[in-house]
């Protein structure tokens, strides 16, 4: 099983980078997880559009076409997903061969207050009903106050959010598995 991993925030220290990177070390033997970073990812523009896909676009469409499954870290900016992470789908689920189209997809989010992001993740299921994606209902990992569980080192140091990571994990590799096989 491959996973494409992708970060919703541009920045290094991010939390919600840290989370996706614990998540990802703790995925069982068999089954792999690469990031996907967003930088390079220019503001759509429907005049380069019509010109072609730019060589960053394309590179993350190939990406989520070759992965078996999705797991999107989104911090909430505003009550909502970040531009930079919207801004990325947009760009990279436009026809032709919309690329995510029945790909299962878990969601992991944290924020530095109380709500741990549980509202960006609501609107980003609704960006990826419309793309016909599948995503796991539950568990959910939402992390409150992100800043207080890592170190400096990106280490998680939260007894609770580790076991709320393992549990995520574990769940979103057998729901995959089981959905694979009920095809």
């Amino acid at each position: 099983m491959k996973i494409l991993a992708i970060q919703g925030s541009l920045r290094v220290g991010s939390n919600n980078r840290k989370l996706l990177k614990i998540v990802l070390e703790h995925l069982p033997s068999g089954v792999t997880g690469e990031i996907y970073e967003l930088n390079e990812i220019p503001l759509f523009n429907g005049d380069v559009y019509d010109k072609g896909f730019p060589d960053p676009v394309d590179r993350l469409r190939e990406k989520v076409r070759m992965a078996d499954d999705i797991i999107i870290s989104t911090p909430e900016y505003n009550y909502s997903i970040s531009g930079v992470l919207k801004n990325a789908i947009d760009w990279a689920s436009l026809a032709p061969q919309q690329p995510f189209k029945g790909k299962p997809v878990g969601i992991v989010s944290t924020s530095s207050g109380l709500f741990g992001g549980v509202r960006s993740q609501g609107h980003i299921r609704q960006v990826l009903q419309y793309l016909e994606c599948v995503t796991m209902p539950k568990p959910e990992l939402i992390v409150p106050q992100g800043q207080l569980k890592f170190d400096e080192a990106g280490k998680l140091t939260d007894e609770k959010t580790m076991k709320a990571v393992e549990a995520f994990t574990t769940a979103f590799v057998g729901w995959v598995t089981k959905m694979k096989n009920a095809e």
